[in-house]
This record gives C-alpha cells, structure tokens and sequence, in this order.
C-alpha cells in the first residue's frame, strides 16, 4: 500500500507502523526538541517514551510507532527533512 511522508509517496506491507516503514527507510531523525532543536526518533518502539511523534493527517503528536500505515494516508515530520533515497 502507499502512502506520503513529507509529501513523497512510500510504499509499506500491511501492519507495518508508520515508525517500522521510517527505521526501513533509514530515518533516524523523525522530529527536532522543542526546548534545543535536538533531533529525536524512534527509542523504545512501544509507545512509552513519545520521541517519535509525527503529524499524521494533520494530527500532531501521533506516535509514529504506535500507528498502523493505511492507504493514503499523509505523514508530516515536522521540521525535519526526509533521508534522500
């Protein structure tokens, strides 16, 4: 199935989280720190520690590990640019 990460369209297996189709790809860095603009990605994998989150159809703040890719749907890392391919 596909769906957008940043505006690029990616191609996922069924129940593959959002967080497992970015490590594929990659993508270390997901979003920035909001006190010292540190980078920040997947740690625990399991949704404890809120490093991952990401804009998901315009919802800020989804866990990015948490989350189930479905068909079309929009991913936004915010502040961050996507790893080149």
């Amino acid at each position: 199935m596909t769906f957008t990460i940043n505006g690029r369209e990616v191609t996922a297996y069924e129940g593959e989280t959002v967080g497992a189709v970015l490590a594929a790809m990659g993508q270390r860095a997901l979003r920035s720190s909001e006190k010292f603009n540190d980078p920040r990605g997947l740690f625990c994998g399991m949704g404890v520690c809120q490093e991952c989150r990401v804009t998901v159809d315009g919802i800020s703040n989804v866990r990015a590990c948490m989350t189930l890719v479905t068909p079309g749907l929009r991913v936004e890392l915010p502040g961050v640019a996507l790893k080149a391919t």
